[in-house]
């Protein structure tokens, strides 16, 4: 110990240093001994912290999460905890990445947060609004639109006042979403400046705006969702009640609110130039039954050169005006060979309103054996109100139409003439061998009153075919007859085994408007049904019978393993596939969004890889609104026997836009539709998977039952 003595103050040092040395046990301990008399600092080995999670893994957590509609792996009912600064996330949690160190992660997890659609998101998205990234915010704000929760109210509020109008314009588009109308002065409010910034657009303009324009255009629509009609003319119309501007959201905003007191301006509005402004005004004139749009649609209608889109909404309009003076014009359209199809069409179902015009009846009559399916089941619908009695004349000879749609619409079309004289023909109809005539059917016995329609409808319920058991379903619930629920309850167990879950959903809807604690038991079974729409559904309408608490049970089952979610294909596409879709006009060329909607892309590629799509007919086709397709059945039934989530973002849905067909949230398969000119009301309500970037002359020819001869993908390297 002499060294010791001599250097004192060496000793906790070389203490501390041989401590931590691999030395032999007897040494360590008498260097302990002679440590004992100086005080030493214990020693603390903090670990190396643990390497970051890759960057891909944090993308592939966000994906699955919101794919299973939940916020983290761990129990989806808890909350979450609170989470404080920014740090690299290192757990399957959506709120933690809302605080990661990357911005990319941290707005990608503020949307599929809104994606989930859980009240639990509002906090976490509500701090994130104050996220030093401008599109973190305008994401977080959207986000907060989609959970549609009234406590997202206070932060969106403030919201309105963020210094980038970027995120001005998500607070105002989510809090048209959220739907809770004392907003709509905050958003009018915000909107004040807008009369020079679109004063001088043009009628038809499409284009991507600036984001102070985008958020004018986005606080008409708020307003719209908020069927405020006077804040809206704070934003619209000029001290004199006209429009401030001809831009076509200011010609949709006045029509879709439904107030009269917009007529003035829309009358301004419809001898605008363009497409879209005057069709717009058109429609909102002929809905408030303005007839001073008579004129102006006839003279719309008329003339051979204007686009065909604003041709149809100008018949349309006559036709819901029942303008007398049309008559003529619309015989014309309809009869002349030369017409387009759609316009043809039109005029015939516009004709319907000239009742107990004879010369009316007898051209209608002249199209029952129209060679076109869709003109044949117009003019009989029509020629039905027009002349009920000449109708019933013919009904004998024309029942037997050898195209189902045609006998299907005879089966709606007799409920409106007197039961005495249709039960029989209808009776008939309702035991056609073809399901998608049977089920119009039952609904038209319904309608009349038909002596032996219970027993007809619990026979229904166990039919083959999904839809009429939707439809048997959906009568047993309007007329609640006795043994209701144990029928609706035993078909609901037989829906078990359908690939398709709409039965299941149909019999979940019919039990709820019996209300019964019995008919309660079945839906809270429906909470952990095998498909995700069917657990949603019976969570609502638990709710609708003050059961507040009643959740769908999580995760939500999703047809992809847990690798998928990390493969290159999903996190890193090299190049945007395009689909091709083939039809006797030619070839629609479809770009798909695989950034927003990836897993809603990859299924349209692999149902079109597939061919599921080839020789298909469109469905339906609704001039200057949409062409939608992909139903196996034909009539608006059919899918893939499968549903998938939305994935809903700001993407507008403008002319050529391609999305996913609904029956309500996350019921997506195969049905789509390419919308043929703005509609905004389906903005942040449908999955945007796609854009026509080519053949977009040819949606405004394309009519109902056209063929899709097959659909092709080109995936950067070859076409499969």
């Amino acid at each position: 110990m002499e060294n010791s003595r001599k250097k004192p103050k060496s000793f906790p040092r070389r203490c501390c240093q041989l401590l931590i040395r691999p030395l032999a046990l007897v040494v360590v301990l008498s260097l302990l001994a002679a440590c004992k008399s100086v005080p030493v600092a214990p020693v603390v080995v903090v670990p190396p912290p643990p390497p970051p999670v890759p960057l891909d893994q944090r993308a592939a957590w966000i994906l699955r999460l919101e794919q299973q509609r939940a916020l983290r792996d761990r129990d989806a009912d808890a909350s979450p905890s609170p989470v404080e600064g920014i740090a690299p996330a290192r757990t399957p949690d959506l709120v933690v990445l809302l605080h990661d160190t990357d911005a990319g992660v941290r707005r990608r997890a503020a949307l599929a947060i809104g994606r989930v659609g859980r009240a639990e998101g509002v906090p976490p998205l509500a701090a994130a609004l104050h996220d030093e990234e401008t599109d973190v915010r305008a994401t977080a704000a959207f986000a907060l639109g989609l959970v549609g929760s009234a406590d997202a109210l206070p932060a969106l509020q403030a919201a309105l006042k963020d210094p980038e109008p970027l995120v001005r314009g998500r607070a105002i588009e989510a809090l048209g979403l959220v739907g809770n109308i004392a907003a709509a002065p905050w958003v009018a409010d915000a909107a004040g400046g807008c009369a020079p910034l679109i004063a001088g657009i043009a009628p038809d303009d499409e284009s991507a705006k600036a984001p102070d324009v985008e958020a004018c255009r986005l606080a008409m629509f708020a307003l719209v969702r908020l069927k405020q009609y006077d804040q809206l003319a704070r934003v619209a119309l000029d001290d004199r009640g006209q429009p401030i501007s001809r831009w076509w959201p200011v010609a949709f905003a006045l029509q879709r609110i439904g107030d009269k007191r917009a007529a003035p301006a829309l009358l301004a509005l419809a001898s605008s130039d363009g497409v879209y402004t005057p069709a717009f005004a058109l429609r909102g004139l002929a809905a408030a039954g303005d007839a001073q749009a008579a004129p102006v649609a006839r003279a719309i209608a008329g003339r051979a050169a204007a686009d065909v889109r604003l041709r149809v909404t100008a018949v349309r309009a006559l036709g819901q005006l029942a303008d007398p003076g049309a008559v003529d014009l619309l015989i014309q359209l309809m009869s002349a060979r030369d017409s387009a199809r759609n316009l043809a069409l039109e005029a015939a179902i516009a004709l319907g309103s000239a009742r107990g015009n004879s010369r009316v009846f007898d051209a209608l009559v002249d199209e029952f054996t129209n060679s076109w399916p869709a003109m044949r089941s117009a003019a009989m619908a029509s020629a039905a109100k027009v002349n009920p009695d000449g109708f019933l004349l013919l009904a004998s000879g024309i029942a037997a139409d050898p195209d189902w749609s045609v006998r299907a619409e005879i089966a709606s079309v007799l409920s409106s003439l007197p039961p005495d004289r249709v039960r029989g023909a209808i009776q008939e109809l309702a035991s056609e061998q073809d399901a998608r005539v049977r089920a119009p059917a039952l609904r038209s016995l319904a309608k009349i009153g038909a002596p032996d329609l219970t027993k007809r409808l619990f026979d229904a319920l166990d039919a083959p075919d999904f839809t009429v058991r939707v439809t048997a379903a959906d009568l047993i619930g309007d007329a609640k007859p006795a043994e209701g629920v144990a029928r609706l309850t035993a078909a609901y167990g037989r829906g078990e085994s359908d690939a398709a879950y709409d039965a299941r959903v149909a019999a979940l809807e019919a039990l709820s408007k019996y209300g019964t604690d019995e008919a309660k038991s079945v839906l809270r079974r429906g909470l952990a049904d095998k498909e995700w729409p069917v657990r949603l559904r019976a969570a609502e309408l638990l709710r609708g019978l003050g059961d507040a608490a009643a959740s769908p049970e999580l995760p939500a089952p999703i047809r992809q393993p847990e690798e998928f979610f990390s493969s290159p294909a999903v996190l890193h596409p090299t190049f945007s596939p395009h689909a091709f879709v083939e039809t006797r006009l030619g070839t629609i060329e479809i770009e798909l969004n695989v950034v927003d909607a990836p897993f809603t892309s990859q299924n349209f590629i692999d149902l079109a890889r597939s061919g599921f799509f080839n020789g298909l007919r469109l469905h339906r086709v609704v001039p200057n609104f949409v062409v939608q397709a992909g139903d196996p059945r034909g009539d608006g039934e059919g899918g893939p026997g499968y549903a998938i989530r939305d994935e809903l973002s700001p993407l507008p849905y403008v002319r050529g836009t391609v999305g996913m067909a609904l029956a309500f949230r996350d019921t997506g398969g195969s049905q789509f539709f390419i919308t043929v000119s703005p509609q905004p009301h389906l903005d942040a309500k449908y999955t945007v998977f796609g854009r026509v970037v080519k053949g977009d002359e040819i949606l405004d020819q394309l009519s109902q039952w056209d063929l899709i001869e097959r659909v092709r993908i080109w995936d950067g390297v070859k076409f499969q």
